[in-house]
């Protein structure tokens, strides 16, 4: 977003058709390009320039941008969400927070309420949480998957490795269909490390007016923290493509997580070829017509 700022990007985008390992990416910033107090007036200046894109983007009218943010508790979904889309004109962003199924979305296929959700043209969605959960915490814990009365899956010992391949592909082919018909797909899994979100939940308990905020099932999870990373580790590896890349974004300092994603979505943004739709020659003449009207008002 600025030249004289500029953070390799690739560095955090976890390549197509590559294993990943999270232990190769930082979850704090260690570079010395920027710091805190610029990160501010940057993260300002490239909400400006998004909204820019925004408005051409609604009004090109052709492309839809999903937005996916996946992460363990307290990585900061929420925050980096209210700092980097406050920039945005609200009637055209969507936000959808996932939590476990009810019993509707339990009869239809895994996919069906990430797609009823997606972004019409010309607007932005964003999936706090998402279609991952389903490769992701249903991976640590096999059990609710039996919730989806799927047919041939009958216990747990038939959720092999096999099943997982499967969801994988289909994941990938759901988002290459939706990508070929105009939606641009950024995802970003926040790196927190677990000293890191030790701090965040303990800060949560002794400060008030966070209390609300904790939940001792986050402290459960924890607990399952090395199967969370290998799920997440799994799950990026097989559905990172160049058309629905991954970030991997260092969580442990917040203000660099917020610029990392701006610079990121205005990255892929401002390489659209969009534009304010042109008018005809006849629309033309009675925009002449209606200034005249105007100016002859008395």
């Amino acid at each position: 977003m600025n030249s004289e700022h500029d953070i390799e990007l690739n560095k955090y985008l976890a390549k197509s058709d590559t294993k990943i390992n999270l232990s190769d990416f930082d979850t704090e910033y260690k570079g010395n390009k920027i710091d805190k107090d610029e990160s501010v007036e940057l993260l300002e200046s490239g909400k400006a320039k998004l909204s820019i894109i925004q408005d051409v983007l609604f009004a090109d009218n052709r492309y839809g941008v999903l937005i996916v943010f996946q992460a363990m508790d307290a990585a900061g979904k929420d925050g980096s969400i209210k700092h980097i889309m406050s920039g945005f004109n609200p009637q055209g962003v969507v936000i959808h927070s996932y939590k476990a199924p009810n019993s509707l979305e339990l009869d239809h296929d895994y996919l069906w309420r990430h797609y009823i959700d997606l972004p019409k043209r010309g607007n932005i969605t964003i999936f706090n949480r998402s279609h991952y959960e389903n490769v992701l915490v249903t991976k640590v814990h096999p059990g609710y998957v039996l919730n989806e009365h799927i047919p041939g899956i009958n216990s747990v010992t038939d959720i092999d490795e096999n099943f997982w391949n499967k969801r994988y592909k289909q994941i990938n082919r759901f988002e290459k269909n939706i990508y070929e018909n105009g939606t641009i797909i950024l995802k970003f899994f926040l790196h927190l490390s677990k000293d890191e979100q030790k701090k965040r939940f303990l800060k949560r308990i002794d400060t008030p007016e966070k209390n609300w905020k904790f939940s001792m099932n986050d402290v459960n999870e924890r607990s399952y923290w090395k199967e969370y990373q290998s799920a997440y580790e799994e799950a990026i590896s097989n559905t990172s493509k160049d058309h629905a890349p991954w970030y991997i974004v260092p969580a442990d300092n917040k203000w660099f997580t917020r610029f990392l994603i701006t610079a990121v979505i205005y990255e892929h943004l401002s390489k659209l070829n969009i534009n304010y739709p042109g008018v005809s020659e006849e629309m033309k003449k009675e925009l002449i017509t209606a200034r005249e009207a105007l100016m002859n008002e008395k």
